[in-house]
C-alpha cells in the first residue's frame, strides 16, 4: 500500500502579535487527540517560540539540519526530531538567532522531502515577512492559515495580502479571526469582511482568552488540551475536517 503525503498546513499572519503560534500549537494539540502524527516545523527562524513554548530542547534545530544536508553529513531524520508527545514531533527554529540567516531556502523544500510521508500534517510556523524562506513555505503548503486580530493594520495588510492571491488565482487559503486577543474590536464582521474582501473563514471566540497563558508556557502546555473550551475545540476541529477535504 502506497504511502499518503502529509498535509503541509503553514499558519501565518500579516503583521506580529495575533496569537499565529499559539494557534498552530492548539491545532496540533487538537489533532494528536485525534491520534493523528504532527510534524512541528518553526521556521519563524529569528524569533521561534515553539521550542520555548513546550519546554523542549532547541538543540538540534533546523539550522543544524540544513547545515549537515548541505555539507553531506546528513544521515537520517531522526536525529533531529525533538518530540513532544507521543503524536507531536518538532524541528525548532536556530537556538542561535545568528544562524538563521545562514539557513538557504532551497534546503527547506529537501527538509520537506524527507519528512512527507512520515506524518498525517506539517504544520510549519512562519514570521508574517515575505522572505524566501517563508515564500518556499507557502508555495509548499496545501493550505495556509492566515491569523488576524480586529484591528485597521491586521485588515489592511490582509487585504493586501488577499488581493495578491487572487491576482495569483491562488484559493488555498483560510482567514482566522483571533477574538481571542482583549482590546481588539474595532470593526463589525461585515465591516471586516468589506475592508478584506474577503470573508472571514473561523472565529476563535472572545471567550478563549487564556489569562493565564504565561503559566501555559511555564509548564510546557498546549492550552486547549488543558482549556476544555467546547465552542473553541469544535472550531479547532471544523477546522482540521476542512484541511482533510483540500
Amino acid at each position: 500500500m502506497a504511502l499518503e503525503k502529509a498535509k503541509i498546513v503553514t499558519i501565518t499572519s500579516v503583521k506580529g502579535g495575533t496569537g499565529k503560534t499559539t494557534t498552530l500549537l492548539n491545532l496540533a494539540g487538537i489533532l494528536s487527540t485525534q491520534k493523528k502524527k504532527v510534524l512541528i516545523l518553526d521556521l519563524d527562524l529569528y524569533a521561534g517560540a515553539i521550542a520555548p513554548f513546550l519546554n523542549i530542547a532547541n538543540d538540534p534545530d533546523i539550522y543544524s539540519l540544513v547545515d549537515d544536508i548541505g555539507s553531506n553529513r546528513f544521515e537520517k531524520i531522526d536525529s533531529y526530531l525533538v518530540k513532544y508527545n507521543d503524536y507531536i514531533d518538532v524541528i525548532p527554529a536556530p537556538k542561535d538567532p545568528r544562524n538563521a540567516s545562514k539557513i538557504n531556502s532551497k534546503y527547506i523544500s529537501v527538509v520537506l522531502s524527507k519528512i512527507i510521508y512520515r506524518y498525517d500534517f506539517i504544520l510549519i510556523d512562519t514570521n508574517h515577512f515575505l522572505n524566501p524562506i517563508t515564500l518556499v513555505a507557502l508555495d509548499a503548503s496545501d493550505q495556509i492559515l492566515y491569523i488576524i486580530n480586529n484591528d485597521p493594520l491586521d485588515l489592511k495588510n490582509m487585504a493586501t495580502r488577499v488581493s495578491i492571491h487572487k491576482d495569483m488565482e491562488q484559493e488555498n487559503y483560510q482567514i482566522i479571526l483571533n477574538e481571542s486577543i482583549t482590546g481588539r474590536d474595532y470593526f463589525s464582521k461585515v465591516d471586516i469582511k468589506n475592508i478584506i474582501k474577503n470573508n472571514i473563514d473561523f472565529i476563535i471566540p472572545k471567550s478563549f482568552h487564556t489569562k493565564n497563558i504565561d503559566k501555559y508556557i511555564l509548564d510546557g502546555k498546549i492550552p486547549i488540551l488543558n482549556n476544555k473550551h467546547k465552542k473553541t475545540i469544535s472550531t479547532f476541529k471544523n477546522m482540521i475536517a476542512l484541511l482533510e477535504k483540500r
